[in-house]
């Protein structure tokens, strides 16, 4: 296990998930693929899993001005799943606060 780092809880995840009231973002590990993270989110939340569709992001760069000079920096690179749930299913992230 340990597929899924974090859920993405996000302005444009949020608009999707209210456009479509089964779909929900993840951030996941690079080397996961669309069966293990299937079975991990259904073992997670007990829901049944559609679809998954995955989008892998690249490192942006990034520099910023100080005092000292110039500083160049990176974005961390990571891979985001969309997950499609049955009809009528759903998962609160916010039921343990």
């Amino acid at each position: 296990m340990g597929i899924i780092i974090k859920p993405l809880v996000t302005e444009k995840m949020t608009n999707i998930s209210e456009k479509k009231n089964n779909r929900f973002g993840f951030i996941v590990r690079p080397e996961a693929n669309k069966l293990e993270i299937k079975s991990e989110v259904e073992a997670l939340y007990n829901v049944t899993v559609v679809d998954v569709n995955t989008v892998r992001y690249s490192g942006k760069n990034k520099s910023r001005y100080t005092k000292a000079g110039i500083i160049n920096g990176r974005t961390n690179a990571y891979k985001k799943a969309i997950v499609t749930l049955k009809d009528g299913e759903t998962i609160d992230f916010y039921s343990n606060i």
